[in-house]
């Protein structure tokens, strides 16, 4: 996924590549520090029932679970965009 400029809006797409087919969730431009990223990143997984990591400003959700969490980030008060396909 491409880097896009710090617009204030965050995006969530999927990707599969380099992981042997299994698609992950992949949302970026989240604001906040590092332990923010973490926290929010530990409250999607328990939401959605799945594991997940952060590395660097992206957070990983594992599965395509994209529509589930754009209801859960725009409920929180982000301008969220669906990137990709």
């Amino acid at each position: 996924m491409s880097s896009y400029p710090n617009d204030g809006i965050v995006r969530v797409g999927r990707e599969t590549k380099g992981r042997r087919g299994k698609g992950v969730t992949i949302i970026t431009g989240l604001p906040g520090s590092s332990d923010a990223l973490k926290s929010l990143a530990s409250r999607l997984k328990a939401q959605c029932g799945v594991g997940g990591t952060v590395k660097g400003r992206t957070i990983e959700i594992q599965g395509d679970q994209r529509d589930r969490l754009i209801k859960i980030l725009s409920s929180s008060g982000h301008v969220v965009k669906k990137s990709g396909g």
